[in-house]
């Protein structure tokens, strides 16, 4: 049981490194009456000390009862912490199971939520810290577990979660199905939906199970969208390998309220949340983003982050090949831009000024965590790798990377010591400089590029 990192450097009070989280089972029984869920979390962990009592993380759940280990332990809510205090103490190295009941209504105006309420149930949006809203936790990137989740509806309505099937069963009208994710998971990446939703079954490259998860009115509308996966797919599969997890698919959000989430599209682990009139569109606006997500399965979802300010592992990826699958088809972006050369000129234009405004790439404080450093600056740091050793060692790098931390944590050091090793090089200056450094390093192969000064600042963009 490896050590885990320090306090998040963006979320410092949140998670625990006092014991390590192995598996959730979660129920969620959603009572259409109120609009409110009924919710059970039972989490299995192992200790990393002696523990006479343990911290959840828990913000707006109205909690009913405790367990450890099957016995009734006490409990206290405060600072988004659910303390257990047990009758007697975890000894350190032992596996213990925690059992918390609780309601949770996807409705309550909390400081930050994890939930996305609809007219006729709700989905889930956790990143960066809104899982702890959902569920009792250790929310914290680096503290992966495996999961199992049940959901319970009334007859019409669709329970849905992440992963795979296992079984479903009735009783007096109402009905509960199980689902398990197959790889391990960060807690923000839980996705569960309840509305009037239809399947769209299908299947991807090599007969990867494709099941999306969409709005029964939706679905002619969006079906062009939803058509476009496997070929999505096996294009991410040819740049960064097979797919990593056993499904994958897209879930339009039954709403059109502004205020829902602000985001377009949002990577739950193999069920991907999205603004359902986003998908409307035409494949050439609508299929860079899709990709970015998409890739977010190998980068974030696969790979997840050790801590918040290796964020842009996930989104800088995310942004470079999705800027790629754009420009290979000569799509055109907002500005109008052609080209992923003409674009990371732009951007690097702009280096300077990101960093003055949002910190360097690799250095995100909490209010700036989504901005455009993270996203087309990581994308810019990543560009400059590939222009530094070249297309094939950069492509053998990125699948070094991938492969040696695939379903674990890594972080911007993991991936510097990866890349160094794989073209023969130390490149930790050079990458520090771009990931750390208050100014904008040279861009190998283009001493032409130019900075510009710094102007006033600029705004973030919302979570994808």
């Amino acid at each position: 049981m490896a050590a885990p990192a320090a306090d998040d450097p963006v979320f410092p009070g949140l998670g625990s490194t006092a014991y390590d989280a192995l598996d959730y089972h979660l129920a969620f029984d959603y009572q259409e009456a109120d609009r409110t869920v009924a919710a059970t979390a039972v989490i299995t962990a192992r200790s990393r000390r002696r523990l006479d009592s343990l911290d959840l993380d828990a913000l707006g759940l109205a909690v009913h009862g405790v367990t450890l280990d099957g016995r009734p332990a006490q409990f206290s809510a405060h600072d988004e912490k659910l303390t257990v205090t047990p009758a007697r103490a975890v000894r350190a190295g032992d596996q213990f199971t925690v059992r918390v009941d609780y309601t949770a209504d996807p409705r309550a105006k909390l400081p930050h939520t994890g939930w996305v309420p609809t007219a006729d149930g709700f989905a889930l949006a956790g990143q960066p810290i809104g899982a702890h809203t959902v569920f009792p936790c250790n929310d914290r990137p680096d503290d992966k577990a495996s999961y199992s989740v049940s959901v319970t509806t009334r007859d019409g309505l669709l329970g849905v979660a992440g992963g795979l099937p296992t079984g479903s069963s009735e009783h007096d009208g109402r009905t509960t199905r199980n689902y398990r994710y197959r790889e391990p998971m960060a807690t923000e990446l839980l996705q569960v939906a309840v509305g009037d939703y239809v399947l769209n079954v299908h299947r991807g490259p090599d007969g990867l199970p494709l099941r999306d998860v969409v709005p029964a009115a939706r679905l002619a509308a969006l079906k062009p969208s939803l058509d476009l996966i496997p070929d999505q797919i096996a294009w991410a599969e040819r740049q960064l390998g097979p797919f990593p997890f056993e499904t994958y698919g897209l879930l339009p959000v039954n709403t059109d309220a502004p205020d829902a989430f602000g985001f377009t599209g949002l990577e739950t682990q193999t069920l991907t949340l999205y603004k359902p009139g986003f998908l409307t569109q035409a494949e050439p606006l609508i299929g860079s983003h899709m990709m970015h997500e998409l890739v977010h399965s190998w980068f974030g979802d696969s790979v997840t982050p050790r801590n918040w300010a290796d964020l842009w592992l996930n989104e800088g990826h995310a942004d470079y090949y999705g800027m790629r699958y754009r420009y290979e088809r000569g799509w055109s972006d907002s500005p109008g831009v052609t080209s992923m050369e003409d674009r990371m000129r732009a951007t690097y234009a702009d280096g300077d000024q990101w960093r003055h405004d949002w910190g360097p790439v690799a250095e995100p404080a909490a209010a700036s965590l989504f901005a455009e450093q993270r996203y087309l600056g990581g994308a810019l740091v990543l560009y400059a790798l590939h222009e530094k050793v070249g297309d094939e060692a950069f492509r053998r790098i990125e699948r070094a990377f991938l492969a040696r931390y695939r379903y674990g944590v890594a972080g911007t050091q993991d991936y510097i010591a990866i890349a160094s090793a794989v073209a023969g090089q130390d490149l930790s200056g050079f990458l520090t400089d771009w990931l750390h450094g208050t100014r904008t390093p040279p861009m190998p192969g283009h001493p032409d590029w130019r900075v510009q000064p710094v102007r006033p600042v600029q705004p973030t963009r919302p979570v994808s």
